[in-house]
């Protein structure tokens, strides 16, 4: 959807204006009802949608008025500028701080009060979720089941889709390996650099920024600019910018300013997408940076949280978030709530994930409880195990299980040949390779007395 589709305001307020607004509170008092940020269901509404919410015998353009002033006392600039000079800002309704206060309470119970099982599940297997989902937020059109098999099994990418979800796996452990070191501009390239290896969309040049104003958003039905990003020869010194605000810190301690670190993350976000310093893979780099950030900032949950994967169910409402920013005088706090809003659906589809695994999980156990092998097998054997159990016939390999449970390949050769001498797996020799067969009688093995 396009900014012309957007209706722009009729109207705004600026301290010029004030002396108006209070006359027309004094005499239409119903105007006190909308001096509040949100409207009554705590949404932060633009205009467009703002106009239809406002009973018929209100005056709608007085009362957007009245709410434009009100953000207006709320909002907090930040260091951070558009193409023509003009501060980004924000405010923090009490809607969106009670998400924030959400995401920082789940994010620390997912860590603290999940038991062993929980914590330890397919990290692996949950960083592979989202290099997949990014790569398909970009248009990237391997399946999901082939993306995995070619993560796990280590296979060379046979596709250049396939070969953006790999370097999209590689970002994400490259970003784990970063977050002690302050970011820059060298580490913005570093991170692209990986997001496009190998890939020739938009004849981007890994690591290197954009060398003209050629690049534009586009509306995908009319062809119509959504935005046009700064100039190129101002790319180094507004990512500069972006870097010492990301490394400056907002703990509102000793006089300096306080950010949400959920908000300061999340604008990190936004303004790589508003920056766009490279021809292609601007998506994977501002998420990526996000993820460092969170990560930086304690929120070690996020690890396994895949916020492509819901990006790209809507996409259009993740392009609005962004024009609804810039129509309306650079105000992050539409793309702010967006955000907050994916994450929380995010941590939710995750909680149930572990829910559903860590059942699975304990249903093995109980059976093995049971059985002469008790004692004999460690937690990543077990859950071979219920892999196992589930699909009869599946082939298991060292890489696999070295990539999916973070362990070097000499402990993963030693699990399976453990397990195919207890007869719960057949090994299959395949030239140099030794594969491992899941049994369908693997029940009955454990079974047997």
């Amino acid at each position: 959807m396009s900014k012309s589709r957007i209706e722009k305001s009729p109207i705004t307020f600026s301290p010029d204006n004030l002396a108006v607004v209070l006359h027309m509170m004094q005499n239409e008092g119903y105007l006190m009802e909308y001096f509040r940020e949100t409207d009554d269901k705590g949404r932060y509404l633009y205009w467009n949608e703002f106009k239809w919410r406002v009973p018929k015998h209100h005056d709608v353009k007085k009362a957007w008025l009245v709410t434009k002033w009100c953000r207006f006392t709320k909002r907090k600039p930040i260091s951070l500028q558009d193409k023509n000079g003009e501060d980004f800002h924000y405010c923090i309704p009490d809607s969106l701080q009670a998400k924030f206060y959400k995401i920082a309470k789940l994010s620390g119970e997912g860590m603290h009060s999940s038991n062993a099982v929980k914590q330890k599940f397919l990290i692996s297997s949950l960083m592979m979720e989202e290099a997949i989902s990014s790569a398909q937020l970009e248009g990237a059109s391997t399946t999901r089941r082939v993306a995995k098999k070619m993560l796990v099994e280590e296979r060379k990418p046979r596709s250049e889709d396939e070969q953006m979800i790999l370097n999209n796996y590689f970002l994400m452990r490259e970003v784990k390996s970063l977050l002690d070191v302050p970011l820059s501009i060298n580490m913005i390239r570093h991170f692209h650099k990986i997001a496009t290896h190998g890939t020739t969309e938009n004849s981007v040049i890994p690591g290197i920024f954009r060398e003209d104003n050629e690049i534009v958003i586009s509306d995908g039905i009319d062809g119509e600019v959504l935005h046009q990003p700064p100039h190129y020869k101002e790319i180094e010194k507004r990512l500069q910018n972006l870097c010492d605000f990301a490394n400056t810190i907002h703990s509102g301690e000793n006089g300096n300013a306080f950010i949400d670190p959920i908000a300061k993350a999340i604008t990190l976000h936004f303004m790589i997408g508003y920056e766009h310093p490279f021809a292609d893979g601007n998506g994977r780099t501002a998420r990526a940076i996000f993820y460092w950030f969170m990560l930086q900032n304690g929120f070690s949950f996020f690890e396994y949280l895949s916020i492509s994967k819901l990006l790209k169910v809507a996409p259009v409402k993740y392009g609005m978030a962004y024009l609804y920013t810039e129509i309306d005088e650079n105000d992050l706090t539409y793309f702010l709530y967006y955000q907050a809003d994916i994450i929380l659906r995010a941590m939710d589809e995750l909680f149930e994930y572990l829910d559903e695994k860590s059942q699975e999980f304990e249903d093995v156990v109980e059976l093995l409880e049971n059985s002469k092998f008790s004692d004999k097998l460690n937690f990543i054997q077990k859950n071979i195990i219920k892999k196992a159990m589930k699909n009869p016939g599946r082939v298991f390999t060292v890489k696999e299980i070295s990539n999916a449970y973070e362990v070097s390949d000499t402990t993963a050769r030693k699990y399976l040949k453990k397990l195919s001498e207890y007869k719960l797996l057949a090994p299959l020799k395949e030239g140099r390779l030794v594969k491992y067969i899941a049994l369908a009688e693997i029940k009955d093995v454990l079974e047997k007395k």
